[in-house]
């Protein structure tokens, strides 16, 4: 479908990138290594079933709830490119 400069599947291609950029994200931002006991936000104490399900886990519940409402923006911009290619 693709026109002029770009080859055939290139907007597919950069879709699956994004895709793809945002699980790496994702990932990376997963905790790992040693849990702790206590919150590192609160200082609350981190109920040990948390611990067992979460390895790495570092905030409460609560605090949790609070970073996870924060709006995460994407710093990759490739809807220019998107947009040049299906004019």
């Amino acid at each position: 479908m693709a026109d002029g400069w770009s080859r055939d599947g290139a907007v597919q291609d950069q879709i699956d990138d994004t895709v793809n950029d945002a699980v790496r994200g994702a990932r990376a931002r997963m905790p790992a290594g040693e849990g702790l006991e206590y919150c590192e936000e609160c200082g609350e104490t981190i109920p040990p079933r948390r611990r067992e399900a979460l390895p790495g886990v570092r905030t409460c519940v609560a605090c949790q709830g609070q970073r996870d409402k924060t709006i995460a923006y994407s710093r990759i911009n490739r809807r220019g490119s998107k947009d040049s290619q299906l004019r």
